[in-house]
């Protein structure tokens, strides 16, 4: 499924389209190019999700945790490419908190296989191209939904 965001507004309503559907253990991955707008997504995800603190990337952490409705977990993978150390993945991805992981394709072997994958490509200077990929019933769901509900504006 593909949507378009004219704006970084709009890519916010996506992401807060799919806050409201997600549930405890739910795992989403980020991919795209620098600076086009996993963070953003992620920020106004976490903002729907309820969290209060200022999200920002965590690209020398690893991991950010947050309090929100759900326990928030934001990954950024970057900075593991070529890993083999085992950063207690498991213990997020079917923890009691919804995870997103920025540039997934890093730790791809760590995922499990039932996630949302969802690439961000540019169409201009603030248009962009979200692309979701569900990896199960669950994310199908969601994901039609999503699109049934989003205005596009």
């Amino acid at each position: 499924m593909q949507l378009r965001s004219k704006s970084p507004a709009a890519t916010a309503e996506i992401a807060a389209l799919l806050a409201g559907k997600l549930k405890a253990g739910d795992l989403l991955t980020l991919e795209g190019d620098l600076g086009a707008g996993k963070t953003t997504f992620t920020k106004a995800l976490g903002k729907a999700l309820g969290v209060r603190r200022t999200i920002n990337s965590p690209t020398f952490t690893i991991i950010k945790e947050y309090v929100g409705d759900l326990p928030f977990y934001h990954m950024d993978a970057y900075r593991l490419e070529d890993t083999e150390e085992d950063l207690g993945f498991d213990e997020y991805f079917h923890g009691s908190g919804v995870t997103v992981v920025e540039w997934a394709s890093y730790i791809e072997d760590y995922l499990p296989e039932k996630r949302l994958d969802i690439e961000i490509s540019y169409e201009g200077e603030e248009e962009r191209t979200l692309t979701f990929k569900a990896r199960s019933a669950h994310f199908e769901t969601i994901c039609e939904e999503i699109y049934d509900e989003y205005s596009g504006d």
